[in-house]
């Protein structure tokens, strides 16, 4: 218990895994995130030290949780000279839980094998929610002696932590669990809105739909939200986009044509050409539905509204 928790990236995953590590008697000691603002309140409240660079961060960690958005930011992170997190980093274990390609978590470990530190791919599939409670579900690929050294942390953040296998094999893993759920998400929003269209009441449309081979988890956190026009950000539509982008390259690797998974994220590169891009990804709805569209988008109208109010 005596492991001292640096966290990189510290929007609302990052920050709420490091909230809920602290409950469970960790010291969280450092984060770091480029938003200085976001940083500056969440060490505040953990009593951390808010890091001015990267080599601060491992200085003053035993253990460094890592959130990051994309393959070019983690790249960054774990540069192999200047302000990264590898500067200090002997003896040291990173845990990476950006769902970000399996090149990127095989190039990081390499690098950090280099000065002396281990990596743990920790690819979620679980939200915010998840992350504050300690129930995320966590597919863990890497070092297997530096996974059962952390798997108390991990056991504290998760309500299932699977090891999978070598640096990489987590991330494939993720990527497919994404593929399924994005296209999943596209076929509901397609079901529900033309189910509006016929004139069905969508309540008992979901209720039948939960009863037989249309149900899905993707009902059980989105059917309502499309229905009602709630899309509050658990997992936005651009990340749905970028993850189904790396598993369409996977594909490509392996020479298999997914048109399911490419005609999902032409939807969600749609929905960010048109300024939804922050939406959940239950915001696919406003591209199926009739009557709605990117001209009558709900989060433009509500942010209208609140600028009106300021005037």
């Amino acid at each position: 218990m005596a492991k001292k928790i640096g966290v990189v990236g510290v929007g609302r995953m990052g920050a709420n895994m490091a909230r809920r590590l602290q409950d469970c008697g960790y010291k969280v000691s450092a984060v770091f995130d480029l938003n200085k603002e976001i940083a500056g309140a969440l060490a505040e409240e953990l009593g951390a030290t808010n890091c001015k660079g990267l080599p601060e961060v491992t200085s003053l960690a035993d253990v460094i949780i890592t959130v990051v958005t994309d393959d070019k930011a983690m790249d960054k992170i774990f540069a192999a000279k200047g302000n990264s997190l590898l500067k200090g980093a002997k003896g040291k274990v990173f845990v990476n839980c950006a769902t970000i390609s399996p090149k990127t978590h095989i190039k990081v470990e390499a690098r950090a094998k280099k000065v002396g530190a281990a990596t743990i791919e920790a690819c979620m599939a679980s939200s915010i929610t998840q992350a504050r409670e300690g129930t995320l579900y966590l597919m863990c690929g890497g070092d297997k002696k530096a996974f059962q050294r952390i798997k108390p942390i991990l056991s504290k953040l998760s309500a299932s932590n699977r090891y999978i296998g070598k640096a990489g094999s987590a991330a494939e893993v993720k990527a497919l669990v994404n593929m399924v759920m994005n296209i999943n998400t596209a076929g509901l929003a397609e079901g529900l809105g033309l189910g509006a269209a016929l004139g069905h009441d969508l309540t008992m449309l979901r209720e039948v739909f939960s009863q037989t081979g249309a149900n899905s988890r993707v009902l059980e956190t989105d059917g309502e939200d499309m229905q009602i026009r709630d899309h509050d950000c658990y997992f936005s539509a651009s990340h749905a986009s970028k993850d189904s982008g790396i598993a369409l390259g996977l594909g490509k690797e392996k020479k298999l044509n997914l048109p399911l998974a490419a005609a999902t994220k032409a939807q969600y590169d749609l929905m960010i050409k048109h300024g939804l891009g922050e939406l959940d990804k239950s915001g696919i709805a406003e591209l199926t539905f009739k009557g709605r569209g990117p001209k009558k988008n709900p989060a433009k109208k509500a942010k209208a509204k609140a600028a009106k109010k300021k005037r």
